[in-house]
């Protein structure tokens, strides 16, 4: 049976609550929820502009994806939880430029995108991820 392993990386925001940045088990790897948030501080940055929370908050999934020794291009899902409906597009942009420079011509992941409350009322958008490792 294989073990699961905490991933951990100061490249991204210590987790505010009972959980894990990620969780490797095999070759699965699953990061938590992440958000618009300063790695050293967990100060939340951008406060209104969905495009540089969005960047923020995509490079902090980065960060743990690559402490757990995955690459953007592992990916299977991105969950992507926005608070409003007009900040789709803007998100939809950044999302696809930063797709474009760390996956290129691949296979592009599956994403979702669902809108809610998110648990910091500066937070426009929460990003979690799967991925697999060859």
């Amino acid at each position: 049976m294989t073990e699961k392993t905490e991933i951990r990386t100061d490249g991204a925001p210590a987790p505010a609550w009972v959980f894990s940045q990620g969780v490797r088990k095999g070759p699965l790897l699953q990061v938590s929820g992440q958000g618009p948030q300063d790695p050293a501080t967990g100060a939340y940055l951008h406060p209104g502009d969905v495009r540089a929370q969005t960047r923020r908050t995509l490079e902090n999934v980065r960060a743990v994806l690559e402490a757990g020794g995955a690459r953007v291009a592992d990916v299977l899902m991105f969950r992507v939880y926005l608070t409003k409906r007009e900040d789709f597009g803007p998100m939809n942009e950044v999302y696809g430029e930063f797709i474009d420079a760390h996956v290129g011509s691949g296979v592009k992941p599956c994403r979702t995108t669902v809108f809610v409350e998110l648990p910091h009322e500066s937070m426009l958008v929460e990003i979690d991820a799967q991925a697999v490792l060859d």
